[in-house]
C-alpha cells in the first residue's frame, strides 16, 4: 500500500483489541493519534471494547464479546469467533485501512494478522505476544505478516533480534506514568467509611467471567481465613468495567458453600482498580495486566491464577519462563509471591497476605516494586507508539 501524501488529511486505520486491558490501551492509542495529528481526520473501526468506542471507534465487533478464559471456553465461543473474524476481514476489505493495528490478543490477533497481511494490508502489531514465554513457533507469523511489532517490555527487542526478527519498535509500557489513581488513598477510604488505620486488602480476580467463577471464591475463602486472624481487615473487591455485580454474588455463594468461616462481605468498586490498589495495604491479583498495574502503584500483592485441570495441562508445557508474574519477569526476580494452579488455596493465599501485613515486609516489597518500575522509562509509550504508526502509514515522522 502506497504511503500518503502530505496533501492528503484522512487516515482510516482498523484496530483490533479483545480484552480490558487491550481496550484501554487502544483507546490510549486512538486519542495520541489525534493529538499527534491534529489536522488528519482519522477514521477509526475494528474490534473494540467500551472504551474505544467512547473514544470514537466504530464497532464491527464487540470486544466485550470475545473475552474468553480458556481453550474450552474458546471452543464453546468458537462460532462467535469466527463470526467475529469473518465480520472484521469484510470490513477490511471493503474499508480499505491505511493500516491495521492489532492490539494484544494473540491467540486472535495473530490468525487475523496472517489473514489480512495476505490482501495486502499494512499490518502493526501494538504489544508484542509474548512470544519468548511460551509459543516461539510463532516467531515465523510476526516474521512474515507484521511490518512492524511494537513492544512494551524491555527485553524483546533484543530477543527478537536474536532470532532474526529486526522490525521490533520498543515504545516503552503504556502504564509507566499513566497509572494513577483518582483520588487519595485518604480520601478512598473516607469514601467508603474505612478507618485510616485498619489493614485493608485489594482483590482483583480478573476481568473474564471465567476468572471470577474460578478465582474470586478461593480469594473470598482466603480472605475469611484473614479477618479470622485479625478481624480488623476490610476488602475492597475491584470489578472491571466488563463485569456485573450479580456475578460476585454468585462468586459469594460459591465460597460460603466451601468455607467453614464467614465469608466478609467486600467493599465492591466498579472501574476503580486503581484507587482500590492505592488504598490497600496488600492485595490479591489474577495473573495479567493488573499485577504490572498494582506494581506500578506500589501495593504489595500476592499473584494468583487458576483455570480447568484441562487448560493448565495443555498450557503449561508450553510456558518457557521462570515467573509467570509480569513484574517478576520485568525485576528479574521473584519479588512478590505467585500461587499457580494447585499451588493456589485459600490457605497458602490468607497466609501471604497476611505477611504482606507485616510492616517491615511491606515497606521492603514495595522498595522492590519502586525499583522494578523504574525500569519500564519516564512514559509516553502510546505517543512513541502513535507516531510509530503515523510514519509507517504515511512515509513521514511526527514528534512523540
Amino acid at each position: 500500500m502506497s504511503a500518503k501524501t502530505v496533501a492528503e488529511k484522512k487516515l482510516n486505520i482498523m484496530l483490533v483489541a479483545g480484552e480490558a486491558s487491550g481496550d484501554g490501551h487502544a483507546a490510549k492509542l486512538v486519542g495520541a493519534l489525534r493529538d499527534l495529528s491534529p489536522e488528519t481526520d482519522f477514521e477509526f473501526f475494528g474490534c473494540a471494547g467500551p472504551r474505544m468506542r467512547d473514544g470514537g471507534v466504530d464497532a464491527v465487533v464487540k470486544a466485550d464479546d470475545l473475552a474468553i478464559m480458556g481453550v474450552p471456553e474458546i471452543a464453546r465461543a468458537l462460532p462467535v469467533f469466527l463470526d467475529a473474524f469473518k465480520r472484521l476481514k469484510t470490513a477490511a476489505r471493503e474499508r480499505k485501512p491505511d493500516a491495521v493495528v492489532l492490539i494484544d490478543f494473540p491467540e486472535f490477533n495473530l490468525k487475523l494478522a496472517k489473514s489480512l497481511k495476505k490482501i495486502g494490508l499494512t499490518v502493526v502489531y501494538y504489544i508484542s505476544p509474548q512470544l519468548w514465554g511460551w509459543r516461539k513457533y510463532r516467531r515465523r507469523t510476526i516474521r512474515d505478516h507484521v511490518d512492524l511489532l511494537l513492544s512494551i517490555v524491555p527485553f524483546e527487542k533484543d530477543w527478537y533480534a536474536e532470532h532474526g526478527i529486526e522490525n521490533v519498535e520498543y515504545v516503552g509500557s503504556p502504564l509507566a506514568r499513566e497509572v494513577k489513581p483518582s483520588v487519595s488513598r485518604e480520601d478512598f477510604r473516607r469514601e467508603h467509611a474505612i478507618d485510616p488505620q485498619v489493614p485493608v486488602i485489594a482483590l482483583l480476580p480478573g476481568s473474564r467471567h471465567k476468572e471470577l467463577t474460578r478465582i474470586l471464591p478461593p480469594m473470598l475463602e482466603a480472605a475469611a481465613l484473614v479477618k479470622k486472624r485479625d478481624d480488623r481487615c476490610r476488602f475492597v473487591l475491584a470489578l472491571a468495567a466488563t463485569r456485573r455485580e450479580d456475578e460476585v454474588t454468585d462468586a459469594l455463594k460459591i465460597a460460603k458453600r466451601n468455607s467453614k468461616f464467614d465469608i466478609p462481605a467486600p467493599i465492591i468498586v466498579k472501574d476503580r482498580t486503581y484507587d482500590a490498589v492505592n488504598a490497600a495495604d496488600a492485595a490479591a491479583v489474577a495473573s495479567g495486566t493488573a499485577t504490572l498495574e498494582t506494581g506500578i502503584i506500589g501495593t504489595p500483592m500476592a499473584i494468583v491464577y487458576k483455570t480447568s485441570g484441562f487448560n493448565y495441562r495443555l498450557v503449561r508445557p508450553l510456558i518457557d519462563v521462570e515467573h509467570f508474574g509480569m513484574i517478576n519477569l520485568i525485576a528479574g526476580k521473584r519479588i512478590v509471591a505467585e500461587l499457580i494452579q494447585d499451588d493456589f488455596t485459600p490457605v497458602s493465599l490468607s497466609e501471604e497476605l497476611t505477611r504482606l501485613l507485616e510492616p517491615k515486609v511491606n515497606a521492603e516489597i514495595r522498595n522492590e516494586l519502586q525499583a522494578a518500575v523504574e525500569k519500564l522509562g519516564s512514559g509516553g509509550a502510546s505517543k512513541r507508539a502513535a507516531a510509530a504508526i503515523f510514519k509507517i502509514v504515511t512515509g513521514r515522522s511526527k514528534s512523540a
